[in-house]
């Protein structure tokens, strides 16, 4: 039977498809593998907040992909697969799943919440079984290299008011009752914000998942008719399209449907969600305006974050003037310069392309991507560093400021090292900005044995609020290693995963963060 939420009618679930179916710190670093097996009663946040409460609920043993295939591209699963209408949807709206089975079929769809929930990982939310798909056209090649799909929708789900903000999954999978047939899986992906205002706003990198995206097999951002992993201008790309296989440091079959998500951004949700934080989630479209990221005391960007519109800069940054703190957890982000405009049917904030560069560009970065100029404000003086050239590498995460706040209870010395945690990308050049301090550094070794520096650093805000940026991707490997992610490994290194230092440094700047004191 379909279980649907209370209040809503059947009919509604459907759309061209029919349904049967208090900060409290010790002064000793935690066990790497805390994050994991802290109870519901002992949290650095409050077990009181919205989220916390959330995480009370029984999770759910089975939600990731079991059965999983792709076709000759690598990257696509044609037996079933599909895409959601908007990045983000609130309580209270609904939203689309445009889904294609070929061959022609029945299928079930699991809605998943991603979290904690007693170290599961997500909670199943809701269930729609016996959907009939149906192939649904692979899009021409438009101008620009688009490929943007118009495919009708399969389900339409109302969102009920009692969601809580975070991030979905829809699980999909072929139905049959013939033993012979393969129940083929993969995942749509959706945030659910929220008008609310939580303590910490995790902003999803949803703009640099849909960077490379490569569906149906070589249209990312980064594919012209001429070549692979391009940087140039020109290209536009669609969230009117499944996500592929995430295809560019490491195979991850989980990522099939799900963007980048697992891969960079869920560890922190877990280790957020796991400690009780009060957390709400958010696309980059949904930072266009500062509004949502002023009614909350922490923003954060976390993972592969490189692709902003200019308008996201400027939401940030008004939000740092206005005391919001905010937490870089990132490397390679606001790199490039990529502006919205709206889809064939004129939903807006759905096509994207790279307009170039925030930031002056230096000589050996004008030589190493040739073609593109600056069409943003630098980001070093928003993040307190920048990408610097060459990018790619890995090394180890250096502490060079010990006696700093951020450290304090992780027992560090100068010049210990957390191994591994610097890479693939990562920030370098700290910027000119009175009170920034450089906190760690070091080199990374690029896959080509080339080196390169990196910096993390912290820089006061005007109104007792402060700026952390971390330096590199892998930030979140070191804080939890949740079920349904996988280590990456990339450029001859990789993170080891989760540590008691990079736990405690993020309860450290959290705990000043949410008191709001910066000195």
């Amino acid at each position: 039977m379909t279980d649907r939420p209370s209040g809503f009618p059947r009919r509604e679930f459907l759309a061209g498809a029919a349904a049967a179916s208090s900060l409290a710190l010790g002064r000793g670093a935690l066990r790497a593998d805390e994050t994991a097996t802290r109870s519901a009663s002992s949290r650095f946040g409050s077990a009181t907040s919205s989220t916390a409460i959330e995480n009370d609920k029984p999770g759910a043993d089975d939600w990731q992909l079991t059965r999983v295939r792709v076709d000759g591209s690598g990257i696509r699963c044609p037996w079933i697969e599909g895409y959601c209408t908007k990045q983000s949807v609130l309580p209270g709206e609904s939203i689309d799943f445009c889904v294609s089975l070929n061959p022609a079929g029945e299928f079930r769809c699991e809605v998943f919440r991603l979290g904690y929930y007693g170290g599961k990982g997500a909670r199943l939310m809701t269930t729609l079984e016996r959907i009939p798909g149906q192939p649904q056209p692979d899009p021409e090649v438009g101008p620009k290299r688009i490929r943007e799909c118009k495919w009708q929708p399969t389900i339409t789900l109302p969102i009920p008011d009692d969601w809580p903000s975070g991030v979905y999954l829809g699980r999909l999978t072929r139905e049959s009752d013939r033993p012979t047939d393969v129940p083929w899986q993969s995942y749509v992906v959706f945030i659910v914000r929220s008008n609310r205002s939580a303590d910490i706003l995790v902003q999803c990198s949803d703009n640099t998942w849909q960077a490379y995206n490569r569906w149906p097999d070589t249209f990312s951002l980064y594919d012209t008719e001429d070549a692979a992993w391009a940087l140039e201008s020109g290209v536009h790309i669609s969230f009117d399209r499944p996500y592929g296989k995430y295809r560019q440091i490491y195979d991850n079959p989980q990522s099939l449907g799900s963007g980048e998500f697992l891969c960079w951004e869920f560890p922190l949700a877990y280790f957020l969600e796991s400690h009780g934080y009060d957390v709400a989630y958010c696309s980059n479209s949904d930072l266009l305006t500062p509004d949502l990221g002023l009614r909350h005391k922490v923003f954060v960007s976390v993972g592969h974050d490189e692709y902003w519109d200019v308008r996201q800069y400027e939401s940030v940054r008004r939000m740092i003037d206005e005391g919001v703190n905010a937490f870089f957890l990132c490397g390679n982000s606001v790199c490039f310069v990529a502006p919205f405009r709206e889809s064939h049917d004129g939903r807006p904030h759905r096509i994207l392309t790279r307009a170039g560069c925030f930031g002056e560009m230096t000589d050996k970065e004008k030589q190493a991507i040739p073609g593109l100029e600056a069409a943003g404000p630098d980001e070093d003086l928003l993040i307190g560093a920048r990408t610097v050239i060459p990018f790619n590498g890995g090394g180890d995460w250096i502490v060079t400021k010990p006696d700093h706040w951020l450290f304090e209870g992780t027992g560090m010395k100068p010049g210990d090292a957390i191994p591994g945690l610097v890479g693939w990308e990562h920030h370098g050049a700290p910027a000119d900005i009175p009170g920034l301090e450089v906190v760690a550094e070091g080199t990374v070794v690029t896959g080509g044995g080339e080196p390169s520096d990196w910096t993390a650093t912290i820089y006061p805000g005007p109104k007792g609020n402060f700026v952390f940026n971390a330096a590199t991707i892998f930030w979140s490997q070191g804080l939890s290693s949740p079920p349904g992610h996988m280590l990456p490994w990339s450029h001859n290194t990789r993170p080891h995963g989760p540590d008691p230092r990079v736990q405690r440094i993020m309860h450290n700047a959290l705990a000043r963060a949410l008191k709001g004191d910066a000195t």
